[in-house]
């Protein structure tokens, strides 16, 4: 607080209220796509059924999971699972939870290529994620994917090893998966991608995982009631308030932190919620991410002493779930005697400690979010903690946080260079000549 003015703060946490305000009564920007606002708690019972039921057909005749997305479509169900998952668990001699891999991603052959490796020595099945079915890099997954299992499989025995995760009534997988007798489920019309993480587009690969969507929801539906609480009590409008602060004090980088290795992919979850719902008009706090500690040995110096653009938000979890303590040396030639029969995890909370007032010291704001554990009640909360501040942050910017326009510049350009019918008009040779003007 020492880099805001009590002014500054109380300004920021008036508009971070009144920006809460807009949100909950969809007065503002982008209102038609709010659905996720009430989300968690109108997920019935009988809902978590269905997809718990589902993910049982899929996993029952099946060694891997292939979920095809892209963006919202993959990210959050990668970071609830890569979270709770077993950090070394291909290795274990019993498996614990079926393989989730995923697909659609990236245009990646090789990736591609190797994936259908594994497919081809091992049984599958397929969860495709798309609310148009035409995206790019998902569609081209998908026709592979599909592909590999009705030549494997059987078209017919096929369909039962694929569901799709689609609109209600129209797009391109929509007609497929009526063509074809998929089961399906809904991505609801008022839920745009990168929000959808608690929709059956995060629930059912999450499930399919063997994790706990119960527990997940419930953590949600608690952080969504805290969050709604008008006051400056509510974490999420202080969170949207205090980075909007420094904002407007030249701090134009966020870096998210976390301390745990398994909590990688949902920085990269929060960099697409962030980044894709801010980054307009020009304006926007620029989302990034490290792995610390082991980050602090390749960025820790920028970020010590580079340019003083950023602020930090750690993201702390309180327990472990094993318990390790390092071991006394009779030579102590690492000299590390001095912390033997400590918890690694004490270790590490003194490095988080001990970076916290360092960067503070070098002139780095941080914000510290605690978490009581890493399980899937305590992500839920998290992940619903970060949409709503995100709403808030967005509508203290002034932007509309829930479209996207900027992401179909290149999409233009490259259906052109592909030769897409209907892009004749966008001037392939004009881009030709573009790109070898800045070759040269």
């Amino acid at each position: 607080m020492s880099f805001i003015s009590p002014a500054e703060w109380k300004a920021s946490q008036e508009k971070a209220l009144n920006a809460l305000n807009t949100l909950d009564a969809k007065s503002g920007k982008g209102n038609d796509f709010l659905g996720w606002i009430r989300l968690p708690e109108s997920i019935t019972p009988e809902e978590i059924s269905s997809i718990q039921a589902a993910a049982r057909q899929l996993t029952e005749d099946a060694e891997i999971i292939v979920v095809i997305g892209i963006g919202g479509s993959y990210l959050g169900a990668k970071a609830v699972i890569e979270a709770l998952s077993h950090s070394f668990a291909a290795w274990l001699p019993e498996r614990r939870h079926l393989p989730v891999v995923f697909a659609g991603q990236n245009i990646g052959e090789d990736y591609l290529g190797e994936l259908l490796e594994v497919l081809t020595a091992r049984t599958s099945a397929c969860i495709v994620i798309s609310k148009s079915g035409t995206t790019t890099e998902p569609a081209i997954a998908f026709r592979i994917i599909k592909k590999h299992l009705e030549e494997k499989y059987g078209k017919a025995a096929a369909k039962s090893r694929i569901v799709a995760v689609t609109d209600r009534s129209r797009g391109a997988l929509h007609t497929l998966a009526a063509q074809e007798g998929y089961r399906t489920f809904v991505i609801p019309d008022d839920v745009g991608g990168r929000f959808s993480v608690l929709t059956p587009v995060g629930l059912l690969p999450v499930a399919a995982a063997g994790f706990d969507i119960a527990a997940l929801v419930s953590g949600a539906a608690n952080m969504a009631k805290i969050t709604a609480e008008k006051s400056l009590n509510n974490p999420a409008v202080n969170y949207a308030a205090v980075r909007n602060a420094l904002y407007n004090k030249g701090k134009k980088i966020e870096i998210l932190v976390n301390y745990h290795p398994k909590m990688h992919y949902l920085t990269e979850w929060w960099k697409q919620l962030y980044g894709e719902s801010e980054g307009k008009e020009h304006k926007g706090i620029f989302p990034a991410g490290v792995d610390f500690t082991g980050d602090l040995h390749s960025m820790g110096q920028y970020l010590q002493e580079g340019e003083r653009s950023l602020f930090e938000t750690a993201v702390s979890v309180g327990n472990e779930n094993n318990r390790l303590e390092i071991p006394f040396d009779e030579q102590d030639l690492d000299q590390l005697n001095f912390i033997a029969g400590k918890r690694i995890s004490e270790c590490n909370k003194m490095a988080e400690l001990g970076t916290l007032l360092a960067h503070v010291d070098g002139g780095v704001p941080v914000i510290r979010i605690h978490i009581p554990q890493l399980d899937a009640y305590a992500v839920g909360g998290l992940l619903y903690f970060f949409e709503k501040a995100c709403g808030i942050s967005g509508y203290m910017l002034g932007v509309n946080p829930f479209d996207q326009p900027g992401v179909e510049a290149y999409k233009k350009n490259m259906f052109a260079l592909l030769g897409k019918p209907g892009y004749e008009s966008s001037g392939l040779k004009e881009i030709i000549d573009r790109l070898d003007a800045h070759t040269n």
